[in-house]
């Protein structure tokens, strides 16, 4: 346990100490991953440096591992020379052996020679598309354009659980480990159950009467998960900045769990439920030689799917999706987002200013009304096309008859149509992926600019109809917050320094939040939360305010 008084974990004293209990239960130096953790964080928040961090655990880590692999800079430096073509060698002398697995042939080379040329800069930053049979590369500073992740608006939740099931089939996951969660919670000035006193959300929350989060793992653009990794198989992708564990490499210390501000990491006791020649996916029916999920290929690192015993697994967003194993068509998409019936979830680029979760992120009041417009499921309005509006309307209707004259159209919709074209920065929505609320904003300007064929909606008698004052973007955008609401924009933990890729919009849970029964229970669609227990006990910590 840490020196401190204070607790160095962000879930609380008692959360940390379950760590340590936990971690009592391995074959590893329970002291050394605790202390590591909480440097980490150190390291995250700027309190100590990456060197510094280094070689402060650099012997104990030696001793205990009998390699130190972790992903800083200045290891891969060092042992770049020694390791190359080390790794390559030692993989061919197994290769011989037609019974021996991938796995059992890390194994018998020891966590050594298996960490051994993988540096942080080397295979980890090629990720699955680079075998780790071909030994370390040379390390590359340019920075990637791409970071995959999440706007999720927590006032267009449900709490269906639909992306949790989702998530559970994807991966082929045992009951209980739960790569994300969707958690109600309250506290003194937010109720959100029926009859409370409380009035938590406008109209246009998609139906549920609670306070919500959802949790899957933040991919962190500095994870200390990965830091305290000593054989990096915690590592992230320079290619698109997902953070993710190579199951041939895991050894199963779980200091990656104690390391986390989130507690999203699992460990897999069992052998899976899901054996892995019927792991969902495997190979495509279509292209039986092409393998679409979990290892991609033999001798490439394995980082999607459900884990094998003794290693670590976690939300990984669907990384067979985004280097398109399961076609062109889902890259930039998760299982997760796209099972979600209310569009809680934009997933995409967040660097692309484009794409739909910085869209969601940065334009949150226009985007929501797009979002709400165009869903296309029986509980949210739709705006009308501007083929519909073609075929309705004729010269010389006025206003209100041409409302009326369109099947589903009111004066509000009308009215957030206009703001909507009122305050677009005009931004074309190019070719990349998940770039759709551009694209339906691009829809809603051309139905806009048809109903205005017919009749203005630039006048002052128009603007008053429609309550839209003086016309000024000043009036759209309060016409649009009167409609959608005005979210606050938070990211979880943000002090930690982690930089997560996870932004949420909606009602942010304080200090004394605690989780409470959902709209939907767990059992009702066949998951189990194995915390239960103790989230009854009371003897988990928070994020935020709010139980896990």
């Amino acid at each position: 346990m840490s020196t401190d008084d204070e607790s160095f974990h962000p879930l609380g004293d008692e959360w940390e100490g379950e760590l340590e209990t936990m971690l009592d239960d391995t074959e590893y130096d329970s002291q050394l991953g605790m202390d590591m953790a909480r440097d980490a964080m150190r390291v995250t928040k700027g309190e100590l440096s990456e060197a510094d961090f280094h070689e402060k655990y650099h012997e104990d880590v030696m001793e205990e591992f009998g390699e130190d692999e972790r992903p800083t800079k200045e290891a891969y430096e060092a042992a770049q020379e020694e390791a190359k073509g080390t790794f390559s060698r030692m993989v061919d002398k197994f290769d011989g052996d037609g019974e021996e697995t991938r796995r059992e042939t890390m194994k018998k080379m020891g966590v050594g020679a298996t960490a051994v040329g993988l540096g942080a800069f080397g295979t980890v930053s090629d990720g699955p598309e680079h075998s780790v049979a071909e030994g370390p590369r040379q390390e590359t500073t340019e920075e990637s354009d791409t970071q995959w992740g999440m706007t999720i608006d927590l006032e267009r939740c449900d709490g269906c659980l639909s992306c949790m099931t989702a998530c559970s089939e994807e991966n082929d996951l045992d009951q209980g480990v739960n790569w994300m969660y969707v958690m109600a919670w309250e506290d003194d000035n937010h109720h959100g159950q029926e009859g409370s006193e409380y009035d938590v959300y406008t109209d246009f929350n998609m139906g549920s009467d609670f306070n919500m989060l959802v949790r899957p793992c933040q991919h962190c653009t500095d994870a200390p998960c990965e830091k305290v990794c000593p054989t990096t198989a915690r590592h992230t992708r320079d290619k698109d900045g997902l953070v993710l564990t190579d199951y041939d490499v895991c050894i199963g210390c779980r200091y990656c769990q104690v390391a986390c501000p989130y507690g999203v990491n699992y460990f897999q006791w069992d052998e899976p439920d899901t054996a892995y020649e019927d792991i969902d996916g495997l190979e495509d029916p279509d292209n039986p030689d092409q393998i679409t999920h979990a290892e991609y290929d033999h001798g490439e690192r394995w980082v999607d799917s459900r884990a094998p015993r003794g290693t670590m697994s976690k939300c990984t967003m669907c990384p067979s999706m985004q280097d398109g194993k399961q076609g062109e068509g889902k890259v930039g998409t998760t299982a997760c987002e796209s099972a979600c019936p209310p569009n809680a979830i934009q997933f995409g680029n967040v660097k692309d200013e484009k794409s739909d979760p910085s869209q969601h992120r940065e334009h949150p009041v226009k985007s929501r009304a797009i979002v709400h417009l165009t869903n296309g499921t029986e509980s949210s309005k739709s705006a009308p096309s501007a083929d519909d509006i073609d075929s309705a309307l004729s010269e010389g209707d006025d206003l209100e008859t041409a409302i009326d004259n369109i099947e589903g159209l009111t004066v509000d919709i009308l009215a957030v149509m206009k703001s909507i074209e009122m305050i677009s920065e005009g931004l074309e929505p190019g070719d990349d992926e998940n770039n759709s609320i551009l694209r339906n904003e691009q829809e809603i300007l051309s139905a806009v600019e048809a109903f205005q064929q017919y009749v203005d909606l630039n006048t002052e008698e128009a603007y008053t109809e429609l309550g839209l004052g003086d016309g000024s973007e000043q009036q759209a955008r309060f016409r649009l917050e009167q409609y959608t609401g005005d979210p606050s924009s938070f990211q979880l933990l943000e002090d930690i320094g982690t930089n997560p890729n996870i932004t949420y919009l909606g009602q942010q849970p304080g200090p004394e939040a605690h989780q409470v029964d959902g709209p939907t229970a767990y059992e009702d669609v066949d998951l189990l939360d194995e915390r239960q227990e103790d989230l009854d006990e009371g003897t988990v910590g928070r994020i935020d305010g709010v139980s896990l």
